[in-house]
């Protein structure tokens, strides 16, 4: 697959890109319509509306989720424990949980370089953009 060129457009113009194509598949809007009914949700619960395999709906969940349009994996791990569930079950939920909020938190910092990057071409303020930016990535990798 060939370049985007997407750093060359603005940060809400790629958010807004990102978003798009997560709502482009109708799978993941009949998804949105669930939980937008539901007001939470587990994947199970999907499953059993949709014709789907769990496999496949929780690809969909993990796209919405990196698109940011949904969160919530940790009220579902609660509901999990208060509903007795499986153990297994609920570490793959917590492993899933960890890996959503890796990619999150990695989404979050491409956004703040871009917008330092972005902020230092514009005022011609490099210096005070790098440092903020070098703050932001000593506090995460602490």
């Amino acid at each position: 697959m060939g370049a985007t060129k997407a750093e060359e457009f603005s940060v809400k113009d790629n958010r807004l890109s990102k978003y798009a194509k997560a709502l482009a598949h109708p799978a993941r809007v009949a998804i949105l319509k669930i939980l937008l009914k539901r007001n939470a949700c587990i994947c199970g619960d999907i499953v059993e509306e949709l014709p789907l395999s769990q496999s496949t709906v929780s690809q969909h969940l993990k796209e919405l989720k990196e698109a940011g349009l949904i969160k919530g994996q940790i009220e579902g791990i609660q509901r999990m424990v208060e509903a007795d569930a499986d153990t297994p079950d609920i570490l793959m939920q917590v492993v899933s949980a960890r890996q959503a909020l890796k990619s999150f938190s990695e989404e979050v910092i491409e956004s703040h370089v871009l917008e330092c990057i972005e902020g230092a071409k514009g005022q011609g303020e490099g210096g005070r953009e790098i440092r903020d930016l070098l703050q932001v990535l000593k506090r995460y990798a602490a």
